[in-house]
Parts: structure tokens; sequence; C-alpha cells
């Protein structure tokens, strides 16, 4: 799904205070600079849209009139960053928008504006913005953490341990929720075939008030930084406490992402020619989103119409010592027949490219210390089309039992 058509998406819903995530994605857009500030309005934005989605006892008018103050607030916002983000992408797309939003709802150019979000007073605690121990220190026990990867051509396991090969191009998300969204873009990478590979990957921090501000990291092939889209290394401090951290094992290639306030952790690797993402984050984390966030490929996998057969790889007719020559290097880096090892099969033929191995390989590992259950680590690739051919076989001896009854 390209953006143009997300935000298309977005802006036919029946309420208007969910066109907040309209302008979030703006920031995607670019890489926005350190002295333009445009992110901050942005989160301002969003703080002062939160409520209207929450509160069911506003009527409609009063949720149009709560957005257009909202809008109004943001306009203003973007007027103060005119000097600083002259030429920024991100910031001239967020003003037309704004426009394009205040004449589609029928919003009074003068008006009340919304006001911000105070700090709540004396309600925090000292672990606050840090999830593992407020979580703790509320439930007596460690949080269930859930694990999804994507990697390679690309494969998809998911949160419920579901593992799929999709079809798909273009800009999708994989993980949209109230504190996280995270988009992945794929791209062909031979023509003729339908074989493509994950080259860019853009993840938000959504604003948490109390402990973030709203944050935004991009990498793309060849650029995998270890720092966030305004050049920092950290964010949010508390107490002595960094809510998010970024740090590097391989400059260039490797970024790992912590988020204390969230309990979560991100990997994101390049490996060949393509980028990976391993994500381990708490259930309740991963959970928190509404029906409008209706697509996102580590919850639900891949779209049915879009998912391939892991034991049929792309390439046409592959020369069967290709095909043996791509199993054997596989095997001998993979010796469990896993989802992983016909995932390094499926991406060796393919691309035709033996770097392209090193995409399962990193997924394995980073599973292997993001997954407290050894038991779930390694899954057998399921076959949808074998799937298909066996209920075929089924039904086609039921069928032949009735005749030789009769």
């Amino acid at each position: 799904m390209e953006p143009q058509a997300a935000i298309t998406k977005l802006n036919n819903r029946a309420l208007p205070w969910k066109h907040c995530i309209h302008l979030t994605l703006l920031c995607l857009l670019s890489v926005v600079k350190a002295t333009c500030r445009i992110l901050r309005c942005n989160s301002d934005f969003v703080a002062a849209t939160l409520d209207l989605g929450s509160t069911a006892a506003l009527s409609r008018e009063a949720m149009n009139a709560g957005y257009c103050s909202a809008l109004r607030s943001y306009a203003m916002c973007t007027r103060r960053m005119a000097r600083a983000c002259r030429g920024d992408l991100a910031y001239h797309s967020a003003v037309q928008g704004i426009e394009d939003l205040l004449i589609q709802h029928s919003c009074p150019r003068a008006g009340p504006t919304a006001q911000p979000r105070p700090l709540p007073q004396g309600t925090l605690s000292g672990d606050a913005c840090l999830y593992e121990r407020s979580f703790f220190s509320r439930e007596r026990r460690m949080p269930e953490y859930l694990h999804c990867s994507v990697f390679g051509d690309p494969h998809v396991r998911t949160f419920n341990h579901d593992f799929q090969t999709c079809a798909v191009q273009g800009a999708w998300p994989l993980v949209d929720n109230e504190y996280l969204y995270i988009q992945a873009t794929s791209s062909p990478t031979r023509e003729g075939t339908q074989a493509t590979a994950l080259t860019k990957i853009t993840i938000i921090f959504k604003n948490m008030r109390q402990c973030i501000d709203q944050q935004l990291y991009q990498a793309e092939l060849d650029n995998v930084p270890a720092a966030f889209a305004d050049g920092s290394v950290w964010s949010g401090e508390r107490r002595g406490h960094h809510s998010l951290t970024v740090r590097t094992q391989s400059p260039g290639q490797h970024a790992e992402i912590r988020a204390a306030h969230i309990g979560t952790l991100l990997v994101v690797r390049q490996s060949g020619r393509s980028l990976g993402l391993s994500v381990r984050s708490p259930r309740g984390i991963m959970e928190a989103f509404g029906p409008e966030q209706d697509l996102q490929l580590c919850v639900w996998g891949c779209p049915p119409s879009q998912r391939l057969n892991t034991l049929r790889p792309l390439s046409p007719d592959p020369p069967p010592p290709f095909a043996l020559s791509a199993q054997t290097h596989c095997a001998a880096l993979l010796p469990d027949r896993d989802i992983y090892y016909h995932a390094c099969v499926f991406d060796l033929i393919s691309s035709g490219d033996l770097n392209s191995s090193m995409a399962a390989i990193n997924a394995l590992q980073d599973a292997m210390s993001m997954i407290s259950d050894v038991q779930t680590l390694h899954l057998l690739p399921v076959a949808s089309s074998l799937q298909h051919h066996a209920h075929l076989d089924l039904l086609l001896l039921l069928l032949l039992l009735g005749l030789s009854l009769r």
C-alpha cells in the first residue's frame, strides 16, 4: 500500500478525530532536521486529539469542534516554525495537510485552540517510564513478551508464531497501535520475477507526554543509522533514565533501539541487499489498538491474496544443480529444517545471491535472544497450497466413498 493510498483510506473514515493518524504519517515523508521542530508540533496535535476518540459521551459535533481546535493549534505551531523549517518537505506537507483538513471539516479560521495537555501532578511513580518495573510493581510478575520479525523476500514471523512469505510491494504497516507505528517498504529485486526485498523501515514512537515526545527512526538500504532522524541517540530523560536509546554493533548495518517506557526492543539490520527487523514487546503494548488499525503484518500476517508458498521459490524452474546447491548451503548454516532454513533456500533461489542467506541467519539469532520458550523457536513451514490440495484430496475421497456405497 503506497503512502498516498493509506492517507486516502484514512480520509474516508467517518469520525474526524481519527485523522490525527493522517498527520502522524506525514513525518514519514522526510528526515527532519534538528533545527526544525515540526515533529513537536505534530506530537502536540496527536496528544490534543487522543481524548476525542476515547470519550464516547461526546457528540459528533463536539468531536468535530475539538478536532477543529486542535487543527488551529497545529496551524499556529507551524507558523511559529516557518523560518526554521523553510525548505523542509515534512513541514510543507503538514501545512498543506492542515489546510485541506480545515476546509474538509468546515473549520473556522478563527476560534478557540486546543490547550496543551498538562503533565499529571503527583500521579507518576519513579518507574512510570520504565515499563518492566512499573508492570512488576502492579502485577508482581514480568510481562508476557511477543516476538515478530520481517526479513528476506520478505518473510514475516507474526506475534502469533505464524510464518508467511509475502508478495507485497510498496509500503505496508507492520505495527500500528497507541504507542508505536512501524512501516516497511519492499521493492522488486529482479525483473521478470515477483522477488522483492525490504529497502526501507520507518519507526514512529508516538508521543507519551510524561516520558517522550514523538520520535522518528528511519533506515534505508545501505544506510542503517545509529541515531534518530533528528540526529539524537537518546530521548526522554527522567530521573537519570533514558526512555529511548539507539546503539550499534556495526555502524551503517545494524541498529538496536530500546524503548524502556514501553518495554520494547527493536533490531534493524542489513543482510546482503535487504533490510530486516526484529521486535520484542509486551503483549499489553502490542494489543493496544482499535478496530480502525486493521492492517498490521506482525499481528495478522500478509493479506491472503499476497501470500506465497515458501516451499516453492519464485525463480521459474531453477536449474536442479543450483537448487541442490542452495539447499546444501543453507543446511550447513541452518541445520534445523525449520522456517529459517526454508526461507534461506527460498531467498537463495529467488535472488541468486549467496549473501541473501544472512537474512535468515540474522533473524534466527535475533529470535534466539528474544524468545524465551525454546519450543516455539523452530517453527515448521506450512504451505497453504499443500493444505488446499489436502482438502481437495479429502473431498475427492469422500465423494468416491459415497459413490461406492450407492
